[in-house]
């Protein structure tokens, strides 16, 4: 089996974080950009953005988090498990922000009119494409990630402390950290109910 395969296979949704990493700062924010460069995207777009907090501003991110959502959750009893699933992704080391450039979407519509209604989907493409190279590439150097969908209730709020531009839409938030305790086994469909071959 390849190193690719098995790097696939090892990369999970881990929710256990601490705030230590096994490599540098720098180095995270080297191997992000690296993956950011090397994704594809349809036509060469090249609509994905990334975000990468450390430190107050991860810490000020899972504040915005916890703010909008105490505003949506008027069952105090239940918002003490969202609580709690928000710390523990405040606790990890940091987080990368997932973006779409619509203006890149919005140009490529007006220059391939024939492709218009193709391109929202060729970015989510794209999207997803960065989120599992990233996701995977952060489990390789020993790191853990989960994948969340907050936006886009706080779309405008992240928006605003990040100073991002407008045309930024908000897909993702990956927060990551070494593992505290690892994922339990999770069923998977066999290859042959998903794959199908012909003319082997």
């Amino acid at each position: 089996m390849s190193n690719f395969v098995e790097e696939l296979q090892a990369r999970r949704s881990q929710y256990a974080l601490t705030n230590a990493s096994p490599i540098a700062d720098q180095d995270i924010v080297k191997l992000i950009e690296d993956v950011t460069v090397a994704v594809p995207s349809a036509f060469n777009s090249q609509p994905q953005r990334a975000v990468v907090l450390f430190g107050d501003a991860n810490q000020k991110l899972w504040d915005i988090v916890k703010e909008t959502l105490r505003k949506v959750v008027n069952d105090e009893e239940a918002f003490k498990s969202t609580e709690a699933k928000i710390n523990s992704f405040a606790a990890g080391h940091g987080t990368v922000l997932f973006f779409d450039d619509e203006d890149v979407t919005k140009q490529l519509q007006e220059n391939f009119p024939a492709y218009a209604a193709n391109f929202p989907g060729f970015a989510r493409d794209a999207a997803g494409m960065l989120q599992l190279a990233v996701w995977t590439a952060l489990s390789e150097k020993g790191l853990g990630a989960s994948l969340q969908h907050y936006n886009p209730l706080i779309d405008e709020a992240v928006a605003a402390e990040f100073g991002l531009p407008a045309s930024w839409k908000l897909q993702a938030q990956m927060p990551f950290g070494t593992v505290a305790q690892p994922a339990g086994p999770v069923d998977k469909q066999p290859a042959d109910a998903r794959v199908k071959v012909f003319g082997l």
